[in-house]
């Protein structure tokens, strides 16, 4: 984990909006259309508080277990009173999810911006339900041949057969699409990416007009104003607003910022 003492968040914020203004103002975008997420994996609960108290409010997690601890001192702040506590912010999941933590991941998160096949959706639909809650979720696509990469792949059978049984799961919320672009590539290969989620989206809102896609997840640290130039709704920042990150261990999720 990471000590927070020495990463000063108001002013990597300040940066940051500075960055994604310009980027707005290229792409001939309001601001207003950009939805910031903080991704906090391998950060503590700490840091989230402090970016919350200076106005940050939708944060990403990668791992259920790692969150699950956090969420309990989340919890206990609140208890003790402290004005730093946030009561008002939404944690994600955007690592990879495996089915059999559904039921937890339903219950720990606010949404679910991983979903990546017909049996993970078939469990959280029955989480959700036990726990009377509708769940809002993401379809990861896989836009990348790299193997690290989550995601279901767009052209598939299962990626039709997923469509097709979404909106008779009740307690899903289906709200877009997420993606995560290719390491170390040229700017031309990250923005066909991009490009391509957002076509992908276009495609399944015209033959799934019951499914509303509007969120485009897409876009880190290192490429989010090319994926704002491409249309994206939601950028995933964590290593520009928090420091340079531990490197992870191999069992855990790829999702980086």
């Amino acid at each position: 984990m990471h000590n927070s003492a020495t990463i000063n968040v108001r002013e990597n914020i300040e940066r940051l909006e500075a960055a994604i203004g310009q980027a707005c103002r290229r792409a001939g975008r309001p601001r207003s259309e950009i939805e910031l997420m903080a991704v906090s994996k391998t950060y503590p609960a700490a840091t989230i508080c402090e970016a919350a108290s200076h106005g940050l409010h939708l944060f990403g997690e990668n791992r259920v277990q790692e969150f699950a601890a956090k969420s309990a001192e989340l919890a206990a702040l609140r208890d003790a009173g402290s004005v730093a506590a946030p009561d008002h912010v939404a944690v994600h999941l955007i690592g990879h999810l495996q089915s059999n933590k559904s039921a937890r991941a339903a219950e720990l998160f606010d949404a679910i911006d991983s979903l990546d096949s017909l049996r993970l959706a078939e469990r959280l639909n029955e989480s959700a339900g036990r726990l009377g809650k509708r769940l809002p979720v993401l379809i990861e696509v896989k836009l990348s041949s790299e193997e690290t990469k989550s995601g279901i792949d767009p052209d598939s059978t299962e990626a039709a057969e997923l469509l097709e049984a979404l909106p008779g799961f009740s307690h899903l919320d289906i709200q877009g699409l997420m993606t995560i672009a290719p390491w170390g590539v040229a700017e031309d290969v990250t923005r066909a990416c991009f490009r391509s989620l957002r076509q992908c989206r276009d495609r399944w809102a015209a033959a799934h007009p019951r499914l509303s896609l509007q969120v485009l997840s897409m876009g880190m640290s290192g490429d989010f104003p090319i994926a704002i130039e491409e249309g994206a709704t939601r950028i995933r920042i964590g290593t520009a607003l928090f420091g340079p990150r531990k490197k992870p261990a191999p069992a855990e999720s790829d999702e980086s910022a």
